[in-house]
């Protein structure tokens, strides 16, 4: 029998292999994944996973560098969430929103107190895209405009207004189903749309770029600016200094609600409860999802300033759902605090961030000649693969797919072999592991990408 050993070193049986065969033809015959070519793809079975490890049925081990998607903060089976969702399925597996429940009301003042100061209310959804969704619909129904400014190089989810917003390209095969979308450049400066040199000349012109496009767009028509606050899939792209309180003081010149996109970067990632801690900025609603409890139970929702929220004392906000505020979901949300302050989780994620991972990933600039740069914070980093450090040239065209992004796919596929599982997009390589995983797990992680990374050198160099 095929076993795994916890975090305790205890040890449990696996499903025995055969069990694999029966998996992976329902998976091929009735489920249809996301953004796949349903033919060309060939999903792992997983069996089982426990902290920063997942296994596969045959009982191969694999760090989880990703987090699944960037959502599994507090690890796999984390006994505290797994109880807190038993204790309330025993009690109330469920309750419609329009009634009173302890675990929603509960989880959203938790929010509320760690939010910056002058946040009021939670609005509840089903995850980041619909959290996204209904900021804005907020923003138009308070402001009483239409437009909603995003950037490129940016993914805000793909129902019918997220998608609208987002700015790569899995945007293209949707088209634009919401009309009042449109687009600007943000700050990047390793490849600068600017033609800066340094973070303030980029952030300076970056600002004066998105005052421009307010311009040309009509200020009266703009309801709402909404921003990752560190892009996410698209590069972890850390904003400059002063660029998101610049982009306060527009939104205040112009009259336009600022929304931050926190669904990744919310509760803990950059080892703050949201990355605007670090970075200021203030904005007027706040979405997040992932991290509020890990994705044990679908849950999302928005963060309401008080002058939003003032807006819907006497006038009814048009929207809802079924699911708003589940409890299977806000208990294990209110798990998720008792874990972060018993455990420390900030401040570990801040220090293995400084600590372990920055100058860890630094290295890898001087020492291979594929990296071209790292950026990122606590325990959310990119690196940047190119064929040529000077020209910068990517390691893979953009959006490549198929030989064209062969390079690429041959580094994850040999960190995969040595048991870690790695988050890559188009030419970069994200570093994104639970927040509880251990420094000996961290360390031995980083050391299989750094071998891995040998494949790319072989590419930047042929």
């Amino acid at each position: 029998m095929t076993k795994y050993t916890d975090r305790h070193g205890a040890s449990h049986p696996l499903p025995a292999p055969e069990a694999e065969a029966q998996v992976r033809a329902d998976d091929r015959g009735h489920v249809f994944h996301s953004w796949s070519a349903q033919g060309l793809i060939d999903p792992l079975p997983v069996a089982a996973g426990e902290g920063s490890t997942f296994w596969d049925y045959d009982g191969n081990a694999y760090l989880d560098f990703s987090s699944q998607l960037v959502n599994l903060n507090l690890g796999h089976q984390h006994p505290d969430l797994v109880a807190a969702i038993q204790q309330q399925a025993g009690r109330l597996s469920t309750i419609q929103p329009a009634m009173a429940n302890d675990v929603r009301g509960e989880l959203a003042r938790l929010i509320v107190e760690v939010a910056p100061e002058g946040f009021e209310k939670v609005f509840f959804t089903n995850g980041g895209a619909e959290a996204n969704e209904y900021a804005v619909r907020m923003a138009r129904q308070s402001t009483g405009r239409h437009k909603v400014l995003s950037m490129y190089r940016s993914y805000h989810g793909s129902t019918s207004t997220a998608i609208s917003l987002t700015g790569d390209p899995r945007r293209w095969a949707n088209g634009t189903p919401d009309s009042g979308a449109v687009r600007f450049f943000g700050p990047y400066l390793y490849r600068s749309p600017f033609h800066a040199e340094t973070p303030e000349q980029e952030s300076e012109r970056a600002l004066a770029h998105l005052e421009q496009t307010i311009q040309l767009e009509g200020p009266a028509t703009i309801a709402a600016i909404i921003i990752e606050t560190v892009v996410g899939t698209n590069g972890v792209l850390v904003p400059p200094p002063g660029y998101l309180q610049g982009v306060r003081e527009l939104c205040d010149r112009y009259g336009i609600v600022y929304i931050a996109d926190e669904v990744m970067v919310g509760f803990g990632r950059l080892g703050e409860w949201f990355g605007i801690d670090a970075y200021g900025g203030r904005p007027d609603l706040i979405t997040f999802a992932k991290g509020v409890n890990s994705g044990y139970v679908p849950l999302g929702g928005v963060v309401i300033s008080e002058r939003i929220a003032k807006a819907f004392d006497t006038t009814p906000f048009a929207g809802g759902l079924t699911y708003s505020g589940h409890p299977l979901a806000c208990a294990a949300g209110v798990a998720t605090f008792e874990v972060f302050r018993r455990d420390g989780i900030l401040e570990r994620v801040r220090d293995l961030g400084e600590r372990i991972v920055e100058p860890t990933l630094r290295r890898w600039v001087d020492t291979h000649p594929s990296v071209g740069e790292v950026r990122g914070r606590g325990l959310f980093w990119a690196v940047e693969l190119v064929r040529d450090p000077q020209t910068r040239e990517p390691l893979v065209p953009f959006n490549a797919s198929g030989a064209d992004a062969a390079p690429v796919a041959a580094f994850a596929a040999a960190a995969k072999k040595a048991g870690v599982w790695p988050f890559t997009h188009f030419n970069r390589m994200h570093v994104a592991p639970p927040l509880v995983i251990s420094e000996d797990d961290l360390v031995r992680g980083l050391a299989v990408l750094d071998e891995a990374l040998a494949v790319a050198d072989e590419a930047a160099t042929s």
